[in-house]
């Protein structure tokens, strides 16, 4: 996946992806740390925050449109209200059915601190549909990867996910025979 953080005129196809989670979870660090490729500590974001990163995938410019309104591994209440606030929030809100979620436990980083296991983690994703990965915005461990998981593997493979004003959307797998070529037992995806 070729990125590019430069503003194009124009894009193919636009995504919009959406981060929630408890307050200091690291969603904007998270963000930060895919879009300019460097972390930086951020105090917790006021509102929502939005930020575009645009990608090449098989020759197609796609625009990623991601929102910041994850879990913090090392904190037991924003695992628990995953449960509890996010997933009610998702089902309540979302508005295409196709909607791809993933679980992202982030702070890997602070092993020592470590409250909510992987374990933990990939048996809520299992139950209620989620990919999950673990990652870490501070050392990006994993946050290349968690997004690469997301567009190139799932989104892209769910033709009704395309946001309007896409150029030609024809509700089709646009990668069908373009895809690039993945190595499963590199994914940490579950």
């Amino acid at each position: 996946m070729d990125s590019s953080s430069s503003s194009l005129a124009e894009f193919d196809y636009l995504f919009k992806l959406l981060l929630i989670g408890d307050s200091g979870v690291g969603k904007s660090s998270l963000l930060l740390s895919f879009i300019t490729d460097s972390y930086e500590d951020l105090s917790p974001t006021i509102g929502v925050d939005f930020k575009v990163k645009y990608v090449t995938v098989g020759g197609k410019k796609l625009k990623l449109a991601i929102w910041d309104t994850v879990y913090d591994v090392t904190r037991r209440e924003t695992f628990t209200n995953l449960s509890e606030v996010w997933a009610k929030e998702i089902d309540l809100y979302s508005t295409n059915q196709d909607c791809i979620k993933m679980l992202v436990g982030n702070k890997v980083d602070k092993e020592g601190d470590r409250v909510v296991t992987k374990k933990e983690g990939i048996e809520f994703a299992r139950e209620y549909g989620c990919l999950f990965i673990e990652c870490s915005a501070k050392t990006r461990v994993n946050v290349q990867q968690c997004f690469e998981e997301l567009v190139l593997k799932q989104i892209l493979d769910t033709p009704s996910l395309l946001a309007e004003g896409s150029k030609g959307v024809n509700k089709k797998n646009i990668f069908k025979d373009k895809a690039p070529p993945s190595d499963a037992s590199t994914s940490s995806c579950c």
